[in-house]
């Protein structure tokens, strides 16, 4: 597999960086991972917008949009054969080598990785199961939660519920207020209206959470930002999780409680939005 490094496309095998890179020695990163639909990247300006707000906050200066993204994803994508996959990307910016004294810094010289794989095709009807998590979820380490190398909270979290991909683990917060997945955003449905926490809780702002806020707005369907115990995710009628690579994920059980699963009629619906738009836009700005 080639990927990209630093202006330069390398094998994996071949890929290295400073051992005193600070995204290595105190976390100083971000990524996002976005789909690529037959070589369509799908909310790419979103995710790019996202990951140029977190370089500010880490204090690592660079133009995103310097990088001319879209051009080293058509090279990756002719350099490893999958023009006409479904791939998923992951584009990483860390600080970059610097002083080994801990301080406050600003980096100029970051390091940017970007690479990709060829995702399974997804079982149709996919459903899963909820289980909620005893391990809490922390709170951001600034302002905003971020999508950073910070990543400690989430891989405790997978320990926990194992790697059976039927199985979405829920975050609480120390509050015992519904949080998130463990790497998707929440949704459900109640009396046509339908819930998703606030990112005051200190969720993930997800790329794909803001689309599917979009969608229920244009299509005049009531969606609620807010604060929510634990038993009002559990009275819902429908519970969907969503992120950038599962997309739109039906959840039918949580604990002992059934829900509509993939029969539900709201999160059918998103799914057909999300399956017209997917090979179409580059921001929800343009639903």
């Amino acid at each position: 597999m080639y990927i990209y490094l630093n202006s330069n496309y390398v094998k994996e095998e071949e890929a290295n960086i400073s051992p005193f890179d600070h995204g290595y020695l105190y976390g100083l990163g971000a990524f996002e991972t976005f789909r690529l639909y037959s070589g369509h990247p799908f909310l790419l300006k979103d995710h790019l917008d996202r990951l140029q707000d977190a370089m500010q906050h880490l204090h690592i200066h660079l133009d995103i949009n310097s990088l001319k993204v879209e051009k080293i994803i058509q090279k990756l994508l002719k350099l490893n054969q999958l023009e006409n996959e479904n791939v998923s990307v992951r584009l990483n910016i860390s600080a970059g080598a610097g002083e080994l004294a801990f301080g406050a810094m600003d980096y100029a010289e970051p390091t940017v990785m970007l690479f990709m794989r060829k995702l399974p095709a997804a079982p149709k009807d996919l459903e899963k199961r909820g289980q909620i998590l005893t391990i809490r979820r922390n709170t951001p380490e600034g302002e905003q939660r971020l999508k950073s190398h910070h990543y400690l909270n989430n891989v405790l979290a997978k320990h926990e519920i194992g790697n059976d991909p039927s199985v979405e683990g829920i975050f609480l917060t120390k509050e015992g207020f519904v949080a998130e997945g463990i790497v998707s955003n929440l949704f459900w449905v109640k009396d046509n209206a339908v819930y998703t926490p606030s990112i005051d809780t200190g969720i993930l702002n997800g790329i794909t959470r803001q689309f599917i806020i979009q969608c229920l707005n244009k299509r005049k369907i009531h969606v609620a930002e807010g604060t929510y115990k634990l038993e009002e995710l559990m009275s819902a009628e429908e519970v969907f999780a969503t992120n950038s690579v599962q997309e739109i994920v039906p959840i039918r059980e949580i604990s002992s409680q059934s829900f509509s699963g993939k029969k539900g009629e709201i999160t059918q619906t998103l799914q057909k939005i999300y399956m017209q738009h997917k090979m179409l836009l580059k921001s929800r700005d343009e639903l």
